[in-house]
């Protein structure tokens, strides 16, 4: 295996130079020029764990071997409380594009943009709308750095669309170069038993001399910087690596994997169920990702650099790694990982969802340094813009730190982080009103867990019903709960309702989608028998309209669904506020609306959908298009 061969931080040996000869009121000729613009690369792995990296191993050993990440991180600044801003991937990628928290966005879930639908009466709670994709007005941190002479790349996963091929693509949104290719992801046939790679000159996955698959994805990125190092450039290098499908077409790795875990070397493709970190398929997936990291860096020190002669890429390379969530621990038939000791995984706001790995290095960052600083995904944008000098796009609220200060300084002092209105950073919020239905908050050492189909049941008397609180430090900062297994909502209730109330306010500050009661569950829900009822609907020119009665439960709030393009491959829908009157509720048409849906949610939170969409459909698989039971424009 290639492993990184790392040389001294020259930016910080020029820069220490540069200060001894200015301190002494000493001439600068003769001193080496003065690093040009910085570059950055930017790596998001797809669904990797906490614990799937060995230098973030932890309690129970981790058998997955990264010696390039691992080596990264001692070169550099390794975070023990890194976070994604969300726990699914799509939320995430378009929070860190565009440096805006995704409740604000309005996509905190993957695929969306499609009506809200009751698509299972067993359901308690339903989904709101979200958007499909990243809005084409959101200035992306890519479209931030090409006006300061940047250029810009996208390589592997791109996904906040509402499809992975779905308008807007990574060069509608201030991208020069973009390449999307699964390469080793593409799913094995007839299955994973099947088309290992070879050495053959005609296998399109053949060996490279040091036994590993071809992998395009990889390629892709080489290329950009091979072709464009001559000018600053931003390189956001998204592999596949590790989602599923779960396999390896590297039958040498699986091997290997099968005898170091002590497991039988596979004859049933179709499961694993073994608990654990012992799915051999999975870790030769993540030494693949090491292996791939190992590439782009191995790059970046080998290559001269023409802007800063006598110096490497890496000596002015800004380079961060993490991943867009947390590690995804099991789907239906497969045991995949166990991000212990974090709690749950991927899809869930507990900490196995959320935390990730996060390693940042570049000139003036120290080597081996660790810091116990929470860090969010949302920091990057700003980050980015204050090391390459950009300014920042004056019609975008950055929800991030900027944490280039904090980097070049003593990183056991957090206070260092600031937050909005120069206020040292405390406080991190995840809204993900989807699935387990949360919304949460971390403080200090302190987690807020609200449980939405709780807490909108619970009384005056009951107010901490639905909400879960933990301490993951003490008071001095070491480990005491972050498996998040002791509740503390009732023993300090003040505490608990204090995080609520905040947790609320940033909600309501950022306008966040909160999710409903579904009216047509089977469980004996308070108000479920008070939801009103539609009665017609119509069309005067632009203005539609529909009338109901209300049979309990008061309407609080209507909202429009509409699509332009009904019946179209990439059918999206879209959300506008219609008006309530008595009885009756009215919204103008957008220009281009083809199709529409009411949203009629009363004061017990039942959404109610004008007309009913069907209960059985699951929205992200179905291939029946949500217009076929809309109303249509006439």
């Amino acid at each position: 295996m290639t492993f990184v061969s790392w040389p001294r931080n020259d930016g910080q040996y020029v820069a220490a130079i540069l200060a001894l000869f200015f301190c002494l009121g000493l001439p600068l000729a003769g001193i080496a020029q003065n690093p040009p613009q910085p570059n950055v690369v930017l790596i998001l792995a797809d669904d990797l764990g906490w614990q799937d990296v060995a230098c973030y191993d932890m309690d129970t050993p981790c058998p997955f071997e990264t010696p390039n990440i691992d080596r990264l991180a001692t070169h550099g600044l390794k975070c023990w409380q890194g976070y994604s801003p969300a726990p699914t991937c799509a939320p995430s990628r378009a929070a860190i594009l565009s440096g805006r928290h995704p409740a604000r966005l309005q996509k905190t879930h993957v695929v969306g943009g499609a009506p809200p639908t009751t698509w299972r009466d067993q359901s308690v709670m339903m989904s709101p709308w979200f958007s499909g994709r990243m809005k084409m007005d959101e200035i992306t941190i890519a479209e931030a750095l090409k006006t300061n002479g940047y250029t810009t790349g996208q390589c592997g996963k791109w996904h906040v669309a509402i499809q992975h091929h779905a308008f807007p693509q990574a060069s509608d949104q201030g991208f020069d170069v973009e390449s999307m290719e699964l390469g080793v992801n593409r799913r094995m046939k007839p299955d994973r038993l099947s088309e290992f790679a070879t050495a053959a000159p005609d296998d399109p996955y053949r060996l490279d001399e040091n036994g590993f698959p071809h992998h395009q994805n990889s390629e892709n990125a080489l290329a950009f910087l091979q072709e464009h190092h001559g000018k600053p450039f931003f390189l956001y290098y998204a592999p596949f690596l590790v989602h599923t499908p779960i396999h390896t077409r590297n039958e040498r790795l699986l091997r290997k994997y099968c005898r170091k875990m002590g497991v039988p070397f596979p004859n049933d493709p179709r499961s694993w169920d073994q608990p654990g970190q012992q799915n051999p398929y999975y870790a030769s997936m993540v030494e693949t990702l090491d292996y791939h990291v190992g590439r782009i860096v191995n790059y970046l020190e080998q290559t001269d650099d023409p802007r800063w002669p006598g110096h490497k890429l890496i000596d002015n390379t800004y380079l961060i790694f993490t991943s867009d969530n947390g590690g995804m621990e099991a789907v239906p038939g497969e045991r995949i990982t166990d991000n212990a000791p974090l709690d749950k995984g991927k899809i869930n706001a507990k900490e196995g969802g959320v935390r990730v790995p996060l390693i940042i290095t570049g000139p003036g960052i120290r080597a081996g340094t660790e810091s116990q600083a929470m860090i969010n995904g949302l920091d990057f944008y700003p980050t980015i813009l204050t090391w390459t000098g950009t300014p920042k796009p004056a019609s975008q609220k950055l929800d991030g730190a900027d944490l280039a200060r904090y980097l070049v300084s003593d990183v056991a002092q957090t206070d260092r982080i600031l937050g909005p209105g120069g206020r040292p950073r405390d406080t991190l919020v995840w809204h993900f009103p989807h699935s387990q239905m949360q919304s949460t908050i971390r403080q200090g050492n302190y987690k807020l867990i609200r449980n939405w189909a709780k807490y909108l049941q619970s009384k005056p008397s009951q107010n901490r019903l639905g909400l879960a609180l933990y301490q993951l430090y003490d008071p001095q900062g070491n480990r005491l709960d972050i498996e998040e297994s002791q509740n503390l909502a009732d023993a300090q209730p003040e505490k608990a309702q204090y995080l609520d109330k905040k947790l609320q306010q940033y909600l309501d500050e950022m306008k966040a989608s909160q999710p409903y009661y579904n009216p047509v569950c089977k469980a004996p829900l308070h108000g479920k028998d008070a939801v009103c009822q539609p009665l017609m609907h119509g069309q005067d020119d632009r203005r539609v309209w529909a009338t109901y009665r209300e049979r309990g439960g008061k309407l609080v709030r209507a909202d429009l669904i509409y699509t332009d393009n009904g019946g179209e491959r990439y059918e999206e829908w879209y959300r506008v506020p219609a008006r309530i009157k008595e009885g009756r509720v009215e919204a103008e048409l957008p220009a281009g609306t083809t199709h529409y849906v009411f949203n009629l949610i009363d004061e017990n939170h039942f959404l109610i959908s004008y007309p009913k969409m069907s209960s059985e459909r699951n929205e992200m698989k179905s291939k029946q298009k949500h217009s076929t039971e809309a109303f249509r424009v006439k």
